[in-house]
């Protein structure tokens, strides 16, 4: 039996998950998304991503700066909403709306509940060197990811992939899983599993201070921070008082003095062996793959890298 669902979701990330519910048989009453923002250098304003999908699938949309307001309650209270699906959306949802749809609120979350609660769970979990995470389908409550979880799916994580792949692949698992959580919810099938609140662990949002590499740690967590902060805000050092943005590097076997050129070909050493730097970007200039990089910028073998 179909359901009239309400959709709240702002990224790139929340879109496979609104695609799938259009394909279903539901109905989508209304789709919320984060208001348009300044960007660039233009500061023009541009649209989530939700917007524009929503738009174009003709979709009622709703732009609120705040959830937190008698008139936002009263709008979602009309709707009678059987369900509330929250991808990314940004915003807290309000403990007093959690009763409104029949079903509740379903959170499609980017890791593998009790770990990783919170903000930045993708860039986490690469950072944290894990080897496999997820995607939980868990109903909201008034604490922040804590509530309990109708199903889980995994996928592996090895040092190729970064914070964008595993994003999209997150994105697509997330968009199985929610439609597979709503036909067992059609069903009368879902179990709420209850988290573990013992074992929980915060992914807070990161910051652009932390993206700074730090030579002194061993190349494969040097690695780790490169592809879990790609592409935004990027893994960075600064030489000769320029920040230089490292887009993707690979580990190499060399040793030598941390944060020290091991060649003319941009290898740099950690505190064990050294990672090969493979695409770069100046500040203010575009990405390079190193051997353009290197044709007009040289840094020579012995150089001492900030």
């Amino acid at each position: 039996m179909s359901k009239k669902i309400v959709f709240m979701g702002t990224p790139e990330f929340a879109a496979p998950s609104l695609e799938s519910l259009k394909n279903s048989n539901h109905k989508i009453l209304t789709v919320y998304t984060q208001p348009a923002r300044k960007a660039n250098r233009g500061q023009k304003l541009v649209e989530s991503k939700i917007e524009t999908l929503a738009k174009n699938f003709s979709y009622k949309l709703r732009t609120p700066k705040t959830l937190n307001s008698q008139e936002e309650y009263e709008f979602l209270n009309s709707l009678n909403p059987d369900l509330v699906v929250v991808v990314a959306y940004g915003q807290i949802i309000p403990k007093k709306f959690l009763n409104i749809p029949k079903f509740g609120f379903l959170n499609v979350h980017a890791s593998l509940l009790p770990k990783w609660r919170g903000a930045a769970p993708i860039q986490r979990s690469i950072m944290n060197l894990d080897n496999e995470t997820g995607i939980s389908i868990m109903k909201i409550v008034e604490e922040l990811d804590a509530g309990p979880v109708i199903l889980q799916a995994k996928v592996n994580i090895n040092e190729n992939i970064d914070s964008l792949i595993l994003s999209k692949l997150l994105s697509k698992l997330g968009a199985n899983s929610l439609m597979k959580a709503i036909e067992k919810i059609e069903k009368k099938e879902v179990i709420f599993y209850e988290q573990n609140h013992k074992e929980a662990t915060y992914a807070r949002k990161i910051t652009k201070n932390e993206a700074e590499i730090i030579w002194d740690q061993n190349a494969k967590e040097i690695i780790a921070k490169v592809n879990g902060l790609n592409p935004n805000p990027g893994a960075w050092f600064k030489y000769k008082n320029e920040r230089y943005k490292v887009w993707k590097a690979q580990i190499s076997n060399e040793n030598g003095l941390a944060g020290s050129t091991l060649d003319n070909n941009l290898t740099i050493a950690c505190k064990d062996k050294s990672i090969k730097i493979i695409e770069i970007q100046k500040e203010g200039k575009s990405r390079q793959l190193i051997d353009n990089f290197l044709l007009g910028n040289k840094i020579t073998k012995g150089e001492k890298i900030a």
